[in-house]
């Protein structure tokens, strides 16, 4: 790795250490070199990381996340904190910035482990602490993770099923879905199992129309426009997260439209806000703070594990569960045609 970063070996490891005497230069060489040959501590290595002083187990966590704003942002850290305080652990938030040297000063720390938010354990600062032998639990990561690399998520391909389900058995054939990101496996599955529904259930006739919304509101609320103007025939979208079927949700309503008599609403996740709005949003719920909890839990596990312990399985799914409330229901029958 010192090879293809064109350093020396002691300066490689200073960056994995979070040294702060290498110049900006030099640590992004060793970065992309970490990411292009793909190192990982092996598993169970011995490592001072995760250790006081004292050489035992660190009572410090980090909590790596992409932002702080949102419902489900404040669901999981709560459940990661809650978890977090009955094991005795202190968690500390870092904003994962894409510019940022966050990773650089979370390797100083004596750290437990850290726990990744929705982020792309491809990118070169996540290469780094994999590296480092830093054990790491990753929540719905955004690409695929590196083989060994621990994740936590949600049954995101049954719970795009169960949405795709529940609009087909009310009579919904022409269906619309707003995506987040077409490159987040997360998205993806739920697309996917949305999918599914409709080519099994109904033998290929359903159509699904797809347009992607970012994860936000107003972003959603342009992608369903572009589905009902490609195609006014919908009479049921699924949004991929809640806070983009606010979206949904801001466009039917401009459009003149009423919800659920002309066009039916699914979201994804069971915010509060989901009960709030009106009419309440049927939605498939995810377990979101028992995702921190569960995250926290495999990660002490994981630190405990260089001892010999039984291995923690690299994927653990938290099922999702449909929750019916008012903005879905039958499809309207057609007017008849006049003579």
């Amino acid at each position: 790795m010192a090879k293809t970063a064109g350093t020396s070996v002691p300066t490689v490891s200073k960056v994995l250490r979070g040294g702060t005497d290498v110049s900006a230069e030099t640590r992004a060489k060793v970065m992309e070199a970490v990411r292009a040959v793909g190192y990982t501590r092996r598993a169970g290595a011995k490592s001072e990381k995760g250790r006081d002083d004292s050489g035992g187990l660190s009572h410090v966590l980090d909590l790596v996340v992409t932002h702080f704003e949102g419902s489900w942002a404040n669901l999981l850290i709560a459940g990661a904190g809650r978890e977090a305080a009955a094991a005795g652990l202190d968690v500390v938030l870092t904003l994962a910035q894409p510019q940022g040297d966050w990773v650089s000063r979370l390797l100083r720390r004596r750290t437990l482990g850290v726990i990744g938010t929705l982020v792309d354990p491809a990118s070169p600062q996540f290469g780094a602490l994999f590296a480092a032998g830093v054990p790491v639990v990753l929540i719905d990561p955004m690409s695929t993770p590196p083989s060994g690399v621990a994740s936590v998520g949600v049954a995101n391909w049954e719970g795009g099923r169960m949405a795709g389900e529940h609009l087909l058995s009310l009579g919904h054939e022409r269906m619309g879905v707003v995506a987040g990101h077409a490159r987040h496996l997360f998205s993806r599955a739920r697309v996917d199992g949305f999918r599914a529904a409709a080519d099994t259930t109904t033998a290929g006739t359903a159509t699904v129309s797809v347009a992607h919304g970012a994860w936000n509101r107003a972003k959603a609320a342009t992608a369903t426009h572009a589905l009902l103007d490609g195609d006014p025939g919908i009479t049921g979208i699924f949004a991929c997260a809640d806070s983009m079927a606010l979206g949904v949700y801001d466009a039917v309503v401009a459009r003149g439209l009423r919800i659920p008599e002309d066009i039916s609403v699914i979201g994804f996740d069971d915010l509060p806000e989901a009960q709030y709005i009106t009419p309440g949003l049927t939605t498939v719920r995810q377990p979101s703070t028992e995702l921190g909890a569960a995250a926290v839990k495999l990660l002490i596990e994981l630190s405990r594990g260089e001892d010999g312990g039984a291995r923690s399985p690299a994927r653990m799914e938290l099922a999702t569960e449909l929750v019916v409330r008012a903005s879905t229901g039958p499809v309207r029958e057609a007017a008849p045609s006049p003579r």
